[in-house]
């Protein structure tokens, strides 16, 4: 991989402040400096993450404060779009350098090809040569982007990337619809980087594995933890388990003072009914009572001051103590009616061929609480077999038809209705139930009260998920075979927990389309199917033996799909036709 040339490489962020036009503010005097060095930027949903990046990419300008770039940068977003009419080596920024070599070889020369082309003679080959370090080792120069899958292009654009030999490299969400193979050549992009600044922003486990430190955006400010993914949780976690012993702490403070402070006015009021006794008793003058009340009062005040002072100072500790513990709202879902027996069909499949994809000869039963993985290369047609079990596309041949209610979460999550607020979107789904249990279910996806009421229009990414994911699993009849497609594609971290969460009380069957391994394992999958000309059985260990084989990547668009499921595995070279 091309190293960064610049020996001052940085990236430093001074007083930055940040608004949307509707006045929300997201960072307020935000500094930072980015060394060397793979840094992973995590957080939740709406912190900013992406708005950062894109503020550090000169993208976004901020209200106040600086960016400051040590020497040149290169950004890949997270929505990626190329003109699919585009050929690869224009998309890649070496289109005319390459005419211009053609030329020169071909008798031209004119010096405006030498000037194109400069010192670069041996630009093509460096392409080729990232090309196929990103696992596109099949793709010619001389397609068009149109010819390549989503995953594969996005892969094209980071190679155009590398090319440019950036000194700060920034990568947001890179591994969205990117295949477990394509992942795996991304990740050893990453383990190649020895200098210069990468910046990542993920919720890919495997690849924040990879970092060298990680930076978390919260609330507006930046923590660094030391490692990766693993040692950030467990670091982590041992601030939380500190903070929580100091809010302890401080609520007991609390505590200690309000009970000190009453004891202290019980103290106050009978020393000062014991002196007026006194006073009456001695029937001590009135200038004399009244010196004797007033020496009171302040000894009182000062008294009473004194504690009040202290249980201000515990209150503030207290509130500064909760301020440091997380308030990380998990998911709680109750749905009794969707057990399914273990002996019962689910779904059938059978001589299925899907309209699009690799799949010729499908064949496929679902009984019972299964859980079902459906893995392949980007193109090999998971989302269209998907939309073809759920009904929604008729295939080409053979049939598939389920046995008990469905129902399917798409990569777009266009089961919302972006007018309708999220209680609405259910009630749409759950005809015949009563508000009162809706917002009462509402309430366990963490849309309380008004929340409940927000147009789904205007949730967040992470929101979003939330109330489709909401509307699906709340539907009436319940669903007992739940089809969900990239579910984790845009998640933060916190967002795949709820997620793993609601699927842990989820007692029908389950089959998940998808790339996160680290997910798809900790959903509790019992079954794992390679989808290409048939659907092969395999298991989580097999893909990753395969993975860690040295021509597990194949060759990009050729590479096709695996045969088998073993380590043994070939790939066969076919082009992508479904998506």
């Amino acid at each position: 991989m091309p190293q960064p040339l610049t020996p001052s490489a940085s990236l430093t962020c001074s007083g930055l402040s940040f608004r949307w036009p509707d006045g929300t503010e997201l960072f307020d005097g935000l500094s930072l400096v980015i060394g060397r060095g793979r840094t992973g930027l995590v957080g939740a949903n709406g912190s900013g993450k992406s708005t950062l990046l894109r503020l550090l990419a000169g993208l976004l300008r901020p209200a106040q404060g600086s960016v400051t770039v040590g020497g040149s940068l290169a950004y890949l977003p997270q929505n990626l779009t190329l003109d699919t009419g585009l050929r690869v080596d224009a998309a890649l920024g070496i289109g005319e350098r390459r005419a211009a070599l053609r030329a020169i070889e071909a008798g031209d020369v004119s010096e405006k090809h030498f000037e194109t082309v400069g010192d670069d003679w041996d630009v093509e080959e460096r392409a080729l040569a990232t090309l196929g370090s990103l696992g596109l080792g099949g793709v010619g120069l001389d397609r068009t982007v149109g010819q390549l899958s989503g995953g594969e292009t996005v892969l094209l654009r980071l190679a155009a990337l590398l090319l440019e030999r950036p000194d700060v490299l920034l990568l947001d969400e890179p591994t969205n619809n990117l295949d477990v193979f394509a992942r795996r050549r991304l990740y050893e992009t990453v383990d190649s980087w020895r200098s210069g600044v990468l910046v990542v922003v993920s919720h890919d486990r495997d690849l924040l594995e990879r970092v060298d430190r990680v930076a978390e955006l919260h609330t507006g400010s930046v923590s660094w933890y030391g490692g990766g993914w693993s040692a950030y949780r467990e670091a982590l976690a041992t601030r939380q388990e500190a903070a929580g012993r100091m809010l302890r702490a401080a609520e007991s403070d609390v505590r200690r003072q309000k009970r000190e402070l009453e004891e202290a006015q019980i103290k106050v009021a009978r020393r000062q009914r014991h002196n007026k006794k006194m006073d009456a008793q001695r029937r001590a003058p009135r200038i004399v009572a009244g010196e004797h009340k007033r020496s009171s009062q302040e000894a009182a005040g000062k008294l009473r001051g004194l504690h009040e002072d202290r249980l201000k100072e515990a209150r503030e500790r207290l509130d500064d103590a909760a301020d440091a513990v997380r308030d990380d709202a998990e998911i709680r879902v109750e749905l009794p009616h969707t057990a399914v027996p273990a002996g019962r069909t689910v779904l059938s499949v059978r001589g299925l061929r899907p309209r699009f994809g690799l799949l010729r000869d499908g064949e496929l039963d679902v009984r019972g609480p299964e859980r079902v993985a459906l893995i392949g290369r980007n193109g090999a047609g998971k989302t269209t077999l998907l939309r073809t079990l759920t009904g929604e596309l008729a295939p080409l041949a053979g049939e598939a038809r389920t046995f008990v209610p469905l129902r399917f979460l798409p990569q777009r999550l266009d089961v919302l209705d972006e007018e309708l607020s999220v209680a609405a979107n259910v009630a749409r789904l759950a005809p015949g139930v009563t508000d009162n249990r809706i917002r009462s279910q509402l309430a366990r996806f963490l849309f309380k009260g008004a929340r409940a009421d927000q147009p789904a229009g205007t949730l967040s990414g992470g929101e979003r998920f939330r109330a489709a994911l909401a509307a699906t699993m709340l539907a009436a009849p319940a669903p007992q075979l739940l089809m969900l497609d990239e579910p984790t594609n845009n998640l933060d971290v916190a967002g795949v927990r709820q997620l793993t969460a609601a699927l842990a009380a989820y007692e029908g069957a389950l089959l998940i389309a998808g790339h996160d391994l680290a997910f798809l394992e900790s959903a509790g999958i019992t079954r794992w199917l390679l989808v290409g000309e048939d659907l092969t059985e395999t298991s989580a260990e097999e893909v990753r033996e395969l993975l860690d084989s040295p021509d597990a990547s194949g060759g990009g668009a050729t590479g096709g799909v695996l045969e088998g499921g073993g380590p043994g595995a070939r790939a066969r070279g076919t082009q992508p036709t479904g998506y």
